[in-house]
């Protein structure tokens, strides 16, 4: 079995992966700002799993020089990383000109340049192993230019996917692997829709997607595929009138 780093694992999508993952018999080096919740979760997974490993390290991505410190550290304590799933985000924000550049510069921050520096302390490290599978966690919002409170979310989310796109053309034909994943509406603290949309999945069941995509190496894959499979196409080519009133 392999060992799998998981930023933003503290709650949400990243503590629901970890745990999944634990159940199918893989190796955990979680991070995440709040340690006392990352301990709770480590606890939690190895009084279920004995004999599997979690690690644990406080991590705050927009401290870049920390990112590539933690991914060393982890692999020197683990003896190698087999994935790394690039989790940690923000998905504050507000409609553009509305005086809160605050909020979207801070998401703009975490969401690409966090995500900037965890891709490249993960290639560095993949690169150097010959060997690894990178994952980034985009959004179904990626697929197009969104209105309202989540334009700069999803312009991020598009943004990162482009980081793993050109990063896995850079890799193609070496054993190193990239996959994108979309996530629709799955429920998570980031998850302001949880009670306002029959789209919305479990956290189980929508996070039971993503690991098995990545379990299979999968290129992209919006996830769960129904109903965001079809609807991806429909978000990609309905008019922007219609795009305004769904959103």
């Amino acid at each position: 079995m392999s060992t799998i780093l998981i930023t933003g694992a503290s709650s949400g999508l990243g503590a629901e992966m970890a745990r999944q993952f634990a159940a199918r018999g893989h190796d955990l080096a979680l991070c995440a700002r709040r340690t006392d919740r990352l301990a709770e979760l480590a606890t939690q997974i190895t009084t279920a799993h004995p004999d599997r490993t979690v690690s644990v390290k406080a991590l705050d991505v927009t401290d870049h020089d920390a990112v590539f410190r933690v991914f060393q550290e982890f692999r020197a304590e683990l003896g190698g990383l087999d994935k790394v799933i690039v989790n940690a985000g923000l998905g504050k924000g507000q409609p553009l000109g509305t005086g809160r550049f605050d909020a979207n510069r801070e998401t703009a921050e975490t969401n690409v340049i966090g995500a900037l520096a965890q891709t490249e302390a993960a290639a560095q490290i993949f690169r150097a192993q010959d060997a690894g599978h990178l994952v980034m966690i985009s959004s179904i919002s990626a697929l197009r230019g969104m209105p309202g409170n989540i334009t700069t979310y999803a312009a991020t989310k598009a943004a990162v996917a482009h980081l793993a796109e050109g990063f896995r053309a850079d890799v193609h034909g070496t054993p190193i692997k990239v996959t994108v994943l979309y996530p629709g509406y799955i429920v998570s603290e980031m998850s302001g829709t949880a009670t306002r949309t029959p789209l919305m999945a479990s956290t189980e069941k929508g996070v039971r997607a993503m690991v098995e995509a990545i379990e299979k190496e999968k290129a992209s894959a919006r996830v769960p595929a129904w109903p965001w499979g079809p609807l991806g196409f429909v978000i990609k080519h309905v008019p922007v009138g219609l795009l305004r009133r769904m959103s």
